[in-house]
């Protein structure tokens, strides 16, 4: 009886993994996640889902879904039965909306706030320019990457204000500026702590609002794996904001 040769043998092995590595990698990349369901059919398509390149979508009318495969986004809308997996075109935007909303060390250097003319209005929507920002309107729980460097963010840069924030023992006062819509949260008066709830009340707010901080022990590099973790540890506004960001860099 012969025996084959063990150098043969390992090679036959590698190459057998490497092909079930190509098949699943192929597997995943074909994967498309939902990253936003609402509508009557939300429940079907429930945040977070993992679709397969053979799954279809069945809306009603008033149905809206967000899919993300290899980091660009597809917005379905009903009513219509879609594929899970069909072609998404990028558009030229949408490199660089990656880039900058997932951008670590996010620094008063930025521009991201809105400039008024004479009689404009600053726009209710407009989000913070990057997703380790702390906008200061929104409600909930966020994702910390660097407690030493968490910067608030106002939607605009004009006036000069206050905002306070609170905890159940502690209080500190934080000016922003005139020409400012960034500020160093006050982390000499006011330490980042993980699962305490903060009040933020003036600051051109129109009524308090409560944060919560946790941690993020490694910032993703991608897309899906930020939406994965924002996802897992409940951070909404920041999923929201990456979600919008993506969502209006798609090829038209």
């Amino acid at each position: 009886m012969s025996f084959p040769d063990p150098a043969k043998r390992r090679l036959g092995l590698a190459a057998a993994a490497a092909v079930m590595a190509v098949a699943v990698a192929g597997t995943a990349a074909a994967q498309s996640m939902v990253v936003r369901s609402t509508g009557p059919s939300a429940a079907k398509y429930p945040t977070g889902a993992k679709l397969k390149s053979t799954d279809r979508l069945t809306l009603v009318s008033g149905d809206k879904v967000v899919l993300m495969q290899a980091g660009k986004t597809r917005t379905l809308s009903g009513p219509g039965t879609f594929g899970a997996n069909a072609p998404i075109q990028t558009s030229q935007s949408m490199s660089g909306t990656v880039t900058r909303m997932l951008a670590k060390g996010p620094t008063t250097r930025s521009r991201g706030g809105f400039s008024r003319g004479p009689g404009d209005v600053a726009p209710v929507e407009a989000r913070a320019p990057n997703l380790w920002l702390l906008d200061y309107r929104e409600a909930g729980t966020f994702c910390v990457a660097d407690p030493a460097t968490l910067m608030l963010w106002r939607p605009n840069m004009e006036g000069d204000t206050a905002l306070e924030i609170a905890t159940a023992d502690k209080k500190a006062t934080v000016a922003l500026v005139d020409g400012a819509n960034f500020r160093k949260w006050p982390t000499d008066t006011m330490p980042v702590q993980y699962g305490v709830d903060y009040r933020l009340s003036g600051g051109g707010l129109a009524a308090p609002v409560t944060v919560r901080f946790t941690a993020v022990d490694n910032t993703p590099d991608t897309p899906e794996e930020s939406i994965d973790m924002l996802m897992t540890k409940g951070c909404s506004p920041q999923l929201n904001r990456l979600v919008d960001a993506l969502s209006e860099s798609e090829a038209g």
